[in-house]
């Protein structure tokens, strides 16, 4: 499957992300969820902490901190239908309304 990777990810939310928030990890958990976003064609996309930090290759705690750090910075909308429920991530691309 070919994805082509919005300018935006690489010009403006790296450098903000991780230069100016000193958040690497909310870069890649992003990028993450973006990708699987993508794929699923821009509907929310279920994962569990541990399934996010498996596939990003970075901690638990790190995930748990970067999705904080991205749902703060309103870059996804969180939901779960139930407390035992993996919560499911709506990827927010705010910069492409105002394109």
């Amino acid at each position: 499957m070919k994805i082509d990777l919005d300018p935006y990810l690489v010009e403006t939310l790296m450098p903000d992300l991780v230069g100016h928030d000193r958040r690497p990890s909310a870069y890649l958990v992003f990028l993450f969820l973006w990708f699987e976003a993508r794929k699923a064609k821009n509907k929310p996309v279920q994962f569990s902490l541990r399934e996010i930090a498996e596939a990003t290759g970075i901690s638990r705690r790190s995930v748990q901190s970067a999705v904080a750090t991205l749902k703060r910075r309103k870059l996804i909308q969180i939901s779960k239908s139930s407390k035992t429920d993996a919560p499911a991530y709506k990827v927010l691309c705010h910069w492409k309304k105002r394109r």
